[in-house]
């Protein structure tokens, strides 16, 4: 393990760069926010007590909400991306600081304060030329703490499409590369460790009172001040030519291939640069808003997904309703269907094949009298989904024992340690070949299609007709069993997805 994880992080230390400065950027914006904020906070509470409590509570109550909460909370207002991580992160870093801030000025000795009035210092004077002074081990102790948590937690930002190492670990479980997870947690444990370690050495020198000590530490106080912006002001430095075509994708390994095949061929083809932001948390349910706020113009979608989750229809899809599919799309959201590639990923039900022997299970309909018995695992938005769970157990009378939530990519890992029985699979997913387990049959044709193709921001395609030539290579170019390889390429053989993707493209002679 330790070997493969060495190879991954040399193979791809491009890769983690980045995504180690971005975690650096995302961090360092919330820490320097949170410092100045809550300083300020901690100090006038110090200053006015009466309004410690109150504020103590409103700041604890805002620590106490899931970060997960926290984050789907801020989207309709923030979006998707960098700036609700960082509003998130901010709150959850305010309570340390505000805290510590508050509790150093509170317990400097009154005899020395008193001893101070008594020699005519004003309240300023008094505020940092003492008390400050005193505090400031507490407040130091408060910002170690902060800064540690701040690093650790800013790897949930991948979940809305922002940056930082939580993109290699949220990747790395979704296509089934531990080593990948492995770097990225390590990456951040490290970048935490090394921050603390910079940040004791600041406070040892804090100690120092000599004159060249001060001078030194002022010194390298604007020196840190410097680089400490100009990492924070990057992120805000917008240094994408004009022309740049912001795709997502939902976090599925296909979905990661199709975003680097659109990556390549629209760069290759046009004079349009791409942001490819890979595995957006939550799919449909945060893409789709951020596509209406113009925050993406492009993204691969499924027919079924886009007629109940976008839509709102009621009822199976069938590929015969296209047309009303994409009327729908362009007359409420001005988007158009394009590109499509083809294959049918739909849902499927596969069970442990001991269980499928041990119950004779071969249809939907066989799982009826034996679910009560079996644990059920699924994807988080399948349990809310219009044509998920629910709708599912209606229409086969189901009544499972025991439900699990759990990420997409560790339901084959959980189902062949026999931690669940029965999961919802895509149809075109890699890792069925490598899993024992029997996929049931569909009696009912309760599952809609899902032919996956592009929806774009239709003004994008007026500005940018060459795009058009573009997708029409991407028509029908994906069959079920290539996608299915594809992801078996990921999935199991380790692979790249931009290397399988560029593969697949030159297998269609459609590289230059």
């Amino acid at each position: 393990m330790i070997k493969d994880i060495w190879s991954v992080f040399i193979d791809r230390k491009e890769f983690f760069a980045d995504l180690l400065f971005e975690h650096l950027e995302i961090s360092l914006i919330s820490i320097l926010i949170a410092i100045l904020f809550g300083g300020l906070v901690g100090i006038f509470i110090s200053e006015f007590q009466k309004t410690a409590k109150p504020t103590l509570g409103v700041i604890n109550f805002l620590y106490t909400i899931p970060s997960i909460s926290m984050l789907g909370f801020l989207i309709p207002f923030s979006g998707v991306g960098n700036a609700t991580a960082i509003i998130a992160l901010t709150v959850y870093a305010l309570l340390p600081m505000v805290r510590n801030t508050n509790t150093g000025i509170a317990n400097v000795d009154p005899a020395i304060l008193e001893a101070a009035k008594g020699m005519g210092s004003t309240k300023i004077q008094i505020l940092f030329k003492i008390k400050l002074p005193l505090a400031m081990p507490v407040i130091m102790s408060g910002i170690r703490n902060m800064v540690t948590m701040t690093i650790a937690l800013a790897g949930i930002a991948s979940f809305i499409g922002a940056g930082g190492l939580g993109v290699a670990i949220y990747r790395g479980i979704t296509t089934n590369n531990a080593a990948m997870t492995m770097v990225g947690s390590l990456l951040i444990a490290l970048l935490a460790l090394v921050m603390d370690f910079v940040l004791g050495f600041i406070e040892k020198r804090m100690n120092k009172r000599s004159v060249k000590a001060k001078k030194a530490n002022r010194i390298m106080a604007a020196i840190s001040v410097v680089l400490c912006l100009g990492i924070a002001g990057g992120i805000f430095i917008n240094t994408q030519q004009k022309d740049t075509l912001h795709i997502a994708t939902k976090p599925m390994t296909e979905q990661y291939v199709l975003g680097e095949m659109l990556d390549i061929l629209i760069e290759q083809d046009t004079d349009l640069n791409v942001e490819l932001t890979q595995g957006v948390g939550g799919g449909t349910s945060n893409i789709q808003p951020a596509m209406e706020s113009g925050e993406f113009d492009l993204y691969p979608e499924y027919t079924g997904t886009g007629w109940n989750m976008v839509l709102k229809h009621d009822g199976l899809y069938t590929e015969d309703l296209f047309r009303e599919l994409e009327s729908g799309y362009r007359d409420s959201y001005n988007m158009q269907w394009i590109g499509m590639y083809g294959f049918n990923n739909t849902y499927g039900l596969a069970v442990r094949r001991e269980i499928a022997e041990q119950y004779n299970l071969k249809t939907y309909s066989d799982l009826k009298s034996a679910a009560s018995s079996l644990t059920f695992g699924a994807e988080y938005d399948f349990f809310e989904r219009d044509d998920g769970y629910d709708a599912l157990c209606d229409t086969y009378g189901f009544k499972f024992g025991k439900t699990i939530d759990m990420d997409i990519g560790l339901k084959y890992q959980a189902i062949n340690q026999g931690k669940i029985d029965v999961m919802v699979i895509f149809t075109t997913d890699g890792q069925l070949s490598a899993s024992d387990v029997v996929v049931l049959e569909d009696d009912k044709q309760f599952y809609p299609s899902y032919i996956c193709g592009n929806v774009i921001r239709a003004e994008v395609l007026e500005k940018y007709p060459e795009l058009k030539t573009v997708f029409e290579k991407l028509d029908g170019l994906i069959t079920n069993s290539d996608m299915a390889e594809i992801n078996y390429s990921v999935e199991t053989e380790n692979k790249e997805p931009r290397d399988v993707a560029e593969d697949f493209l030159r297998s269609h002679s459609l590289l230059q």
